[in-house]
């Protein structure tokens, strides 16, 4: 899952294409590198982030997705809390929802959700701009678990297929660093409920590991990250880096086949 942020401020500043030429360059890049699907999001949800009016995602990731499903056939996601941004953008081509709230932030955002083919629900433990002030847990796995599982029976209260549902147990959105280790050796039980999609690409969580280490720094982390999700039950990745993700991918596949 390629990451396009149509941003001026997302966390990792090589990956910000404010401009709509620059954002699909990018993504052609990444569909060129082997992304499976294309993730747009016009609103960064870094720690510290504050919400972007609706009218401003919408000019932000608008033209970038009506471009790409003219020129590209991957599935095209947007990765909104905004039930209107999300509506635009299914007319204008996306097919997948990624939503960071997991349907709560919009109260219209539920009924949207069952209109798209698949809807993506992620925990997180506050909002962008509270997440990370201490965040704390009893037992951070059955937590995140029971509020995937709350989320997912909403969607198909609302209507929804739950067949057509995955589910993110948010990396970084809430979470310490023994929180987020805690997470990814327990993919397996978020597997139990729905396909998992995990998002560890050049977080801040790897510069605990190693530090000092920038978001420009942080690939090989994020490479030692996506490989351990994998093998722990994820479905799909959503990275910056495809071509060195996928190769890496490759290599652990090849080895885990060998006799």
């Amino acid at each position: 899952m390629g990451v396009v942020n149509c941003t001026p401020d997302s966390f990792f500043a090589s990956s910000r294409t404010p401009a709509a030429e620059e954002a699909v360059a990018r993504a052609l890049r990444l569909a060129e590198e082997g992304a499976d699907w294309l993730d747009v999001g016009g609103q960064s949800t870094r720690p510290g982030s504050e919400a972007v009016p609706a009218e401003e995602e919408l000019r932000r990731v608008l033209p970038v997705i009506e471009a790409l499903a003219r020129r590209t056939k991957l599935p095209i996601s947007v990765d909104t809390d905004k039930a209107l941004v999300a509506a635009s953008a299914r007319g204008a081509g996306a097919s997948i929802l990624n939503d960071v709230s997991a349907l709560r932030g919009d109260p219209a955002m539920l009924r949207e959700a069952t209109r798209f083919d698949r809807v993506i629900l992620m925990h997180m433990q506050g909002t962008p701009r509270t997440m990370q002030r201490e965040p704390s847990y009893d037992d951070v796995v059955a937590e995140v678990a029971d509020f995937l599982s709350r989320r997912l029976e909403a969607f198909s209260s609302a209507g929804g297929d739950a067949s057509r549902a995955l589910v993110d147990p948010g990396i970084g959105f809430g979470k310490t660093l023994e929180h987020n280790l805690s997470l990814l050796k327990r993919l397996e039980d978020f597997a139990a409920l729905a396909p998992v999609v995990l998002g560890v690409s050049r977080k801040s969580f790897l510069s605990r590991i190693v530090p000092d280490a920038g978001p420009q720094d942080r690939l090989p982390g994020s490479l030692a990250a996506a490989v351990l999700g994998a093998l722990h039950g994820a479905a799909v990745l959503r990275v910056h880096d495809v071509a060195a993700t996928r190769q890496a991918l490759e290599v652990c596949a090849a080895l885990e086949a060998a006799s």
